[in-house]
């Protein structure tokens, strides 16, 4: 039996093993609660911040809630934040609650099917922010992140929700860490008033590193560290300012790389953003310390030339910064050499404003590119009447784009060997202000712009669809796809629910390209198209054997025609005499890939006869009829084309009209 001597040192043992036990157990109790409210809080302030940051840098956020599709400034942001490491996962929701695009690491897209968010529109009706912090549960989702709905307001009025998915797992591993380490050291030194400063110095500094960061992508280009045009246009507004009491004047050089995307397309995206942050390297090396250098997005910069004297200093500046940025550069052994056109405008007093300034800028640079690229032009007072008319054709676009102020108009198509009416093409018009209507080439090129021609696009398919399902079943309607339309990658879904809205049958469908959608990326092009030809409606080579004319393009895709350029017809009554052997070789080129050829502008009888000898498939153009308005297309009139017609000779119920009148 143990003695009681022997007793007590044991029970001493035994308390203060235990006394040390529960030292440590409230140590580790304590240190892991303190880690983890630091680190809810540190989840909370990053997923809040991320998300402000969205909404804050995607300028067509409204009308991505909208339903529409993202720009490419907007695409570039998308993918720039999810490559970040830390978020994962964007959803945008419309102000009632309904997602519309989700962007993950895998893919950005507009959600087909919308689902409901009571958080998104518990956030929209509290006008406040709603963060939550949690553990993943699936496989796609990592093992903690941060999820915050932010209600974006703009003009006074919430337009979107954006929800940020942020990736704490690292975070939370290296609180832990860190919360092991500190445990055990002051477990062992019983530096337990030290551990909680240490800890909350460290979130301040990841809190102040993290804010720093945001503030510095608020006001900055993500891939070059250049001003973005946000703070441009702050910088541009003080500068404006202080010109009265500093003096001089300056000069904003708009820049744009000459044919930077065959440079993109051949030596790839990272090719490409290496050029861009070369150039901007020397830009920023070839200014002054109180001139701004900014990129606008793509291959666009713009560098403020502060404190000048005249239009001579200026343009001696713009020389330099041409000669900085052509200067070659090699990549992965590639040399890469480059010119840049510049467009520059003058500010000499502050009676003007910054917006301004840029597209003024932007109008000179349109001049050097039309003198063909690889010089400098200055904005001079006659491009200003070009200002405000692009102004007041945006504003009218935009206008008509809202409420669907268009018309299509349908000029026939008629196939000789029967002498019958085949169908018809759709052309758009936009109604002016006056009464007019402004033909397509003067608008598609700004709606391309704006990048509304997806939206235009679709209400033409739409629009041509319906009137089509009117007409007699054998009759076909014609509609132009720009290539823009192909961006995406939705234009199948367009055409398919267009026609079944409609009713139409596919094959009495014709989709019109131009060669210039498949300079770009060939192999996803084709794939559209093949899903687009597997529908069953037709695939028109348009205006083929002006541009490139590249035959390739013919064998590696089933066409189902081939229009003919209007500008062999006009090159037929002039004094080109082989013009007409090319016309034949084409028709009979066509024969052979057992492909129909229409021939556009047919618009004298001597023309007619021709393509009549020359056994063509069909004609269009203003011999045969002009383009109506589906209004004049009755019953009475599609009867009138319906009846045969003599050789080469316009259709009774057609007036031949001047051709160039009607352009």
């Amino acid at each position: 039996m143990p003695s009681l001597a022997s007793i007590r040192p044991l029970r001493n043992i035994v308390i203060i093993v235990a006394a040390f036990a529960f030292l440590l157990l409230g140590v580790g109790m304590t240190l892991k609660i303190t880690t983890d409210h630091l680190l809810r809080q540190d989840a909370t302030s990053t997923a809040r911040s991320w998300a402000q940051f969205l909404g804050t840098s995607v300028t067509d956020l409204e009308q991505i809630a909208g339903g529409e599709q993202p720009s490419a400034a907007s695409i570039a942001f998308f993918l720039s934040a999810r490559n970040s490491g830390e978020v994962f996962h964007y959803e945008i929701f419309n102000r009632n609650g309904y997602s519309q695009l989700v962007s993950t690491r895998d893919k950005i897209a507009l959600v087909d099917l919308s689902e409901y968010s009571p958080d998104a529109a518990r956030s929209i009706a509290d006008g406040q922010p709603i963060v939550d912090v949690r553990k993943g549960n699936s496989v796609d989702q990592p093992a903690f992140f941060a999820r915050a709905y932010v209600p974006v307001r703009a003009d006074g009025r919430h337009i979107a929700v954006v929800a940020a998915y942020v990736d704490e797992t690292e975070q939370r591993r290296s609180f832990h860490n860190a919360f092991l380490i500190a445990a055990a050291f002051l477990c062992l030194l019983s530096g337990l008033a030290f551990s909680i400063p240490a800890v909350a110095w460290y979130r301040e500094t990841k809190v102040k590193q993290a804010d720093r960061r945001i503030r510095f992508l608020a006001h900055h280009d993500a891939l070059t560290g250049l001003t973005n045009r946000p703070h441009l246009i702050e910088k541009l507004e003080r500068a404006l300012a202080h010109l009265p009491t500093r003096g001089g004047g300056l000069a904003v050089h708009f820049i744009d790389v000459d044919r930077f995307k065959e440079i993109n397309d051949t030596l790839g995206h990272d090719g490409g953003d290496f050029l861009l942050k070369s150039i901007a390297e020397r830009l920023h090396a070839a200014v002054r310390v109180d001139d701004v250098v900014a990129r606008l997005g793509g291959d666009e910069f713009v560098v403020v030339q502060s404190g000048i004297a005249g239009k001579a200093q200026a343009e001696s500046f713009a020389r330099h910064l041409a000669a900085a940025s052509s200067a070659s550069v090699t990549f992965k052994q590639h040399e890469i050499l480059t010119t840049v056109s510049i467009g520059v405008t003058l500010a000499m007093a502050e009676d003007t404003t910054p917006e301004r300034l840029l597209k003024s800028a932007d109008l000179a640079l349109y001049a050097a590119k039309a003198a063909g690229r690889n010089c400098i032009r200055f904005f001079v007072p006659e491009m200003d009447t070009e200002l405000q008319a692009r102004i007041e054709l945006e504003s009218a676009l935009r206008e008509a784009v809202l409420h669907n102020r268009f018309e299509l108009h349908y000029q026939p198509l008629f196939e000789i060997s029967q002498r019958r009416l085949v169908g018809f093409e759709a052309l758009i018009r936009m109604p002016a202000a006056d009464g007019t209507l402004i033909p397509p080439l003067t608008f598609i090129p700004v709606a391309e712009d704006l990048r509304l021609i997806d939206k235009i696009g679709t209400w033409v398919l739409q629009e041509a669809c319906r009137i089509a399902a009117t007409w007699p079943a054998h009759l076909t309607v014609a509609v132009n796809l720009s290539p823009q339309q192909f961006v995406a990658g939705t234009i199948s879904d367009i055409v398919a629910a267009a026609l079944k809205e409609a009713g139409l049958a596919p094959h009495r469908l014709e989709l019109e390209i131009t060669e210039s959608l498949l300079l770009g990326n060939t192999e996803t092009i084709m794939t559209q198209l093949a899903t687009l030809k597997a529908m069953g409606v037709a695939i028109v080579m348009d205006d083929f054997g002006a541009g490139y004319s590249s035959f390739s393009y013919l064998w590696r895709f089933p066409f189902d025609k081939i229009k003919i350029d209007r500008s062999f017809m006009q090159g037929l009554d002039g004094s080109h005499c082989q013009v007409g052997t090319v016309v034949k070789a084409i028709i009979a080129l066509g024969r052979e890939l057992r492909m129909r050829v229409t021939v556009e502008g047919v618009e004298t009888a001597n023309q007619a006869a021709f393509l009549d000898a020359a056994d063509g498939d069909q004609v269009q153009g203003f011999f045969f009829g002009r383009p109506i308005p589906a209004s004049e297309l009755g019953a009475s009139i599609l009867a009138g084309f319906a009846r045969t017609m003599p050789p080469a000779s316009p259709v009774t119920k057609l007036h031949v009209v001047n051709a160039a009148a009607e352009r």
